[in-house]
């Protein structure tokens, strides 16, 4: 593969000011001479000095105008030589150009190509490269703060230091392996227990981040319920910031599920304003109520609402839900109401309190507990499985250090340990693996 040179466009496609088309490996700076013409040649061009130029075909006619930028081995994303054309927006001339580039003699990349180049080469690691892929596709100041974090190294520096401390005990126990007559001594024996110990303190830390990476990455779904009427579609609208659902008087209105994306405290929401659930003969209505109900079990959190001026005592619609009393602002006497949070969405009365409310059950722990945590880079789904199976293996080298078993037993278990912590970063990563994560890359990136 590294031998092999490639192209793509970068950028997305459709109609835009720029375009960018990549190319990247040993014969990058010779595809470029081939399809450029400037005053010199990319190949005599210095490094990260952007060149005005031209594109031209096989034939010598113009594609488009240019810039230019060459990046040399090793200094380039990649970590070969690399060169950045940026050129109009468009599908059409983008194409022209990139196929110019292939009829060159580089060849079409494929999803993730570069970035697996990078890390093949050396230039991050593979929670980096995953950190690509997650500010990408960031839809939330937070879930990108959390990706630039992890691509600056954050957790492939925690990941490192739990791999050189368990590589040190594992060393540690060789030598007694060498020396079987000697045992492991009582003192040896609580340097060594300590030391997995303190592994799986920091081992549990991380794993403590599941939560928050999955709220990230994957996005949290909200299903407002209720009874027609009861102000679903404001409290749409009021947790959108804008005017998406059409507001009422006259109940049944929404006889569909209506789905936007929010963002609530950072974190990214899929809102859902279902019909209203009552039993009602009207065909129609009664498939809006059957797939509301569908909508609110399938989601992972659910508001309740009632209406609190109409002083009715509600009987719990789904067994794990927040209930919410709208139109407080109707109420002469709030003492008489149910327990529940109190909002107005006419008058925004409670909103603030609601969205805190809702961002506690999301993640599991207080706001104000939120905003003081250190910021930690949370981990994937991979990630998790990985530490897990180290964390099992580490508790049973633990209990067979403890039992006083031979330390050969307890080596084997702190290898395997050492391979799956390796594994987050790549160092134990097969070819599966790493096909299936730059699979989901996007091309050019």
């Amino acid at each position: 593969m590294q031998g092999k040179t490639i192209a793509a466009i970068a950028t997305p496609s459709g109609e835009g000011a720029l375009a960018v088309i990549r190319i990247s490996g040993e014969k990058a700076l010779s595809v470029a001479d081939a399809v450029f013409r400037a005053a010199k040649p990319p190949s005599a061009t210095e490094d990260r000095l952007v060149v005005f130029g031209k594109i031209v075909d096989a034939k010598g006619g113009v594609l488009d105008e240019v810039l230019l930028t060459v990046f040399r081995n090793p200094r380039s994303y990649t970590g070969e030589d690399l060169v950045e054309i940026s050129g109009h927006g468009g599908p059409v001339v983008a194409s022209r150009v990139l196929a110019a580039v292939l009829a060159a003699g580089a060849r079409m990349a494929s999803p993730g190509e570069f970035t697996e180049r990078a890390f093949h080469n050396g230039k991050l690691d593979l929670t980096q490269a995953e950190a690509v892929m997650d500010l990408i596709h960031a839809q939330t100041d937070r879930a990108a703060k959390a990706a630039a974090e992890q691509l600056e190294g954050r957790l492939g520096s925690a990941i490192n230091v739990l791999r050189a401390q368990l590589l040190e005990t594992v060393a540690h126990l060789e030598a007694f392996i060498d020396f079987p007559e000697e045992g492991i001594d009582p003192e040896s024996g609580a340097v060594l227990s300590k030391r997995m110990e303190w592994v799986r303190g920091h081992l549990d830390g991380l794993l403590a981040t599941a939560i928050e990476g999955r709220l990230l990455r994957e996005g949290i779904t909200l299903a407002l319920c209720g009874a027609p009427n009861a102000g679903k579609s404001s409290l749409l609208n009021r947790l959108l910031g804008a005017e998406r659902a059409i507001v009422s008087e006259t109940a049944g209105t929404t006889r569909d599920t209506i789905e936007e994306c929010a963002s609530l405290g950072g974190y990214p929401f899929r809102v859902i304003d279902t019909a209203g659930l009552r039993e009602t003969e009207d065909p129609v209505e009664r498939e809006g109520v059957a797939r509301a109900r569908r909508a609110a079990e399938a989601a992972d959190l659910r508001i309740h609402l009632i209406d609190a001026a109409e002083k009715v005592s509600p009987s719990p619609l789904f067994g794990d839900e927040l209930l919410v009393l709208n139109k407080v602002d109707l109420v002469s006497n709030r003492d008489t109401l149910p327990a529940g949070i109190q909002i107005s969405c006419r008058s925004g009365e409670g909103i603030e309190t609601l969205v805190q409310a809702i961002l506690a059950k999301a993640t599991g722990r207080s706001p104000a507990l939120s905003e003081a945590a250190p910021n930690v880079t949370a981990i994937n789904t991979r990630h998790r499985d990985c530490l897990l199976k180290a964390r099992s293996h580490l508790d049973a080298a633990i209990a067979l250090l403890e039992s006083g078993e031979p330390p050969e037993l307890v080596a084997v278990e702190l290898r395997s340990a050492l391979g799956d912590v390796g594994e987050i970063v790549g160092e134990a990563g097969t070819e599966e693996i790493l096909g299936k994560i730059f699979s989901n890359f996007c091309i050019g990136k």
